[in-house]
């Protein structure tokens, strides 16, 4: 059923956002904003046609040009020439969900009233999200200040009939995109275009659906050391809460519950309490100390995140009880690219320290007594082998990629802008960790799931049997060697989207 979610500028959640952008929920503009747009449109049309005084982007040249008047008949060519000029990106085009959450982000900034956009130009960009009018959009060119600039440029152009958008798999100019759903381009008028391309909404819908897909993996992790824990006959006397009420960080003491919980009515656990092993590895025993510091990390993520989604964050913005438009940074990405490179570096975590646990169960000399690889014929057959490796291959991958662009910086437009946040940079990184940190717990998940059928009769915890069942409903038992790509990858794929942690869920209740 697809849902529909009215703009208001002040209340989009990050569930919102998933929803438009992965599953196509409608969009709207509620009434209340209209009417503020129409008041912030009044103080724009004043400073455009009613003084002579300098008003950045509206009667002046961009950038460096910021000195430059532009005549008064040229406003509206002036908006032109900027989506033009600024729509230069490189490279691959931004993924089909992240295109369409920042579709709805810069439709909910504009909403806000504070970047005097007119109704009908928000209602375009609003009514190609609906039609599935797709901006084909180069992922490499911005710097992240003022904004987002080139991809935003390359989004905004198909309302003007030029650029490249995609309408039901086809790559078609502008206006064709346009004509082949119904809908006609607008003729922008003065501030519009700046208000379309001035603003942090690539980096911000990066930051929204990959702080939803490291929710469901921060779940999942526990989920995925539960079923190792079991499998590799670990105590559960580390994840107790009075151990982690003496040191209550948050997101620790959810993780240790959390695992605590997956193993209730396990018989394996119960036929080596007495057993005279001391104490795990740490990628068991300090797992809810690594999962709940990255857990803590997106507490952060989530804060600065969840704020920007319904932030003003163009230039100038307009005032409308001061009567005034105000040259400001509030589209600096900053805040952002610091949040995004977090989001890289608790991921990798949550993948490193999964990685090792996949090592345990396929090494002979550390899996307590498991079958060499996880294979019944070792020899013949290589097992679980190699998918060690790519699992070593991906985190390795990942300890690049956290390096952080946001300490970066590079002047730009003749160092008027000389200091940029690099927050698109972070975002596409974040973005391939959080895909290879998917695959390194699918790897988990399939390695603990053969690993636990070596102990039957003996049956797991509720959790961890529930989560070994789903993972079978999509992979079968590996008996004899075949290609384990597309498990691996189907795997992921349910972690991303949820369905693993809701079918977990939906036998032992909410995971915290």
């Amino acid at each position: 059923m697809i849902e529909s979610k009215a703009l208001t500028g002040d209340d989009l959640a990050l569930a919102d956002v998933w929803g438009v952008a992965v599953h196509h929920d409608r969009v709207s503009l509620t009434d209340a904003a209209r009417e503020r747009m129409r008041a912030a449109r009044e103080v724009v049309e004043s400073a455009a046609h009613g003084t002579k005084e300098h008003t950045y982007g509206v009667n002046t040249g961009f950038g460096r040009f910021v000195s430059r008047s532009i005549p008064e008949e040229l406003t509206e060519e002036l908006q032109l020439r900027l989506l033009r000029s600024h729509a230069c990106g490189v490279g691959e085009p931004y993924p089909n969900e992240i295109v369409r959450a920042a579709m709805l982000l810069r439709a909910n900034a504009l909403a806000k009233g504070y970047s005097g956009a007119r109704v009908v130009t928000v209602e375009l960009l609003i009514e190609c999200l609906n039609h599935g009018v797709l901006p084909h959009v180069p992922s490499r060119g911005s710097v992240g200040a003022s904004g987002d600039l080139a991809p935003l440029a390359h989004l905004a152009l198909p309302l003007i009939g030029e650029g490249e958008a995609w309408v039901d798999g086809r790559r078609l100019p502008g206006a064709a995109a346009l004509e082949a759903v119904g809908l006609e381009p607008v003729r922008l008028q003065a501030k519009e275009g700046l208000s379309l391309v001035n603003g942090t909404q690539f980096m911000a819908a990066f930051g929204a659906l990959g702080l939803m897909r490291a929710k469901r993996l921060a779940k999942t992790a526990d989920i995925a050391c539960a079923l190792s824990l079991e499998a590799l006959q670990g105590s559960r006397t580390s994840f107790l809460p009075q151990v982690h009420a003496l040191r209550p960080l948050r997101g620790q003491v959810d993780s240790a519950a959390n695992v605590l919980h997956l193993l209730e009515d396990s018989a394996i656990n119960e036929a080596h309490r007495w057993c005279d092993k001391v104490q795990d590895a740490y990628s068991l025993r300090c797992a809810p100390q690594v999962h709940g510091a990255s857990r803590d990390l997106l507490d952060y993520i989530d804060y600065t995140v969840s704020t920007e989604l319904n932030s003003a964050t163009d230039n100038p913005l307009v005032l409308v009880e001061d009567g005034m438009l105000v040259s400001n940074g509030n589209f600096h990405g900053q805040p952002l690219a610091f949040a995004l490179d977090a989001l890289a570096m608790a991921v990798a975590e949550i993948a490193d320290i999964a990685e090792r646990r996949v090592e345990r169960l396929v090494n002979p000399s550390l899996s307590g007594g498991l079958p060499a690889f996880l294979t019944g014929d070792g020899g013949l057959n290589s097992g679980f082998m190699i998918p060690q490796y790519v699992a070593a291959s991906l985190v390795s991958e990942n300890k690049v990629l956290a390096h952080p662009a946001s300490v970066d910086s590079i002047p730009t437009s003749a160092g008027q802008e000389d200091h940029v946040s690099m927050g698109n940079a972070s975002g596409l990184k974040a973005w391939q960790v959080l895909a290879n940190a998917e695959r390194v717990l699918a790897i988990e998940l399939l390695a603990g799931a053969q690993a636990v059928e070596f102990l039957a009769p003996l049956q797991p915890g509720a959790g961890v049997r529930a989560a070994r069942e789903f993972v079978r409903s999509l992979s079968p038992r590996l008996r004899d060697d075949r290609p384990l790509s597309s498990d691996i990858e189907v795997v992921a794929a349910a972690i991303g989207d949820g369905s693993l942690v809701e079918a977990v869920e939906t036998e032992v209740g909410e995971l915290r």
